[in-house]
């Protein structure tokens, strides 16, 4: 690349973007969603503090798994895109036999994604990551939503969507579907509340 970025129209080709994103500096996350190249805003305080907070939860009901923050996951329809997860569960030590700095997203049992306050994470967050892990075959995409402080529990992938989208004020138990298989009670996530 020497320093250039070669975009035919207004996509970016996957061997680019990898080198990109490889050479960004350190605070920039870079993402690849349908072809198009995104950046992904930096965490504020409450953002980390609820992925502190399943990561915690995980650790204490389902010790043989692990919630990997940040996680740069190949995504969508043959793997063309690359999305920086918020978190993506997924076994102890899944990752570690992995390549590269983006990682297969089979074996991962759910992503989770927070939004973020910026001009794209509707259309990010709320649209192209839906379909980008639902084609990647991903079981459940959890989307803690902070504008209008909800819960979507995403599942079922088939024929690259999403069969079932259920959505919960904070404050509810939600049941995350199997393979996760777990019981959130999100009375907690009103104290992340903006």
């Amino acid at each position: 690349m020497n320093g250039r970025v070669y975009v035919k129209g207004d996509r970016i080709s996957v061997e680019d973007f990898e080198e990109l994103a490889h050479e960004a500096p350190e605070g920039v996350k870079l993402e690849l969603i349908d072809g198009k190249l995104e950046v992904k805003p930096l965490p504020d305080q409450r953002h980390r503090g609820i992925i502190v907070w399943l990561m915690r939860l995980f650790m204490q009901v389902r010790p043989e798994l692990a919630l990997y923050p940040e996680q740069q996951l190949k995504i969508g329809a043959y793997r063309k895109g690359h999305a920086c997860a918020d978190g993506a569960l997924a076994p102890f030590n899944h990752f570690i036999a992995q390549e590269g700095d983006w990682a297969d997203p089979d074996g991962v049992l759910m992503v989770v994604e927070v939004t973020s306050r910026d001009r794209d994470t509707d259309r990010r967050d709320r649209v192209d990551k839906v379909r980008g892990y639902a084609e990647a075959g991903i079981p459940v995409y959890l989307l803690i939503d902070r504008d209008d402080d909800t819960i979507v529990v995403h599942s079922d992938p088939k024929d690259g969507r999403y069969q079932q989208s259920p959505s919960y004020s904070w404050g509810a138990t939600v049941q995350l579907p199997p393979p996760v298989g777990i019981t959130l009670n999100t009375e907690d996530l009103k104290d992340y509340a903006d």
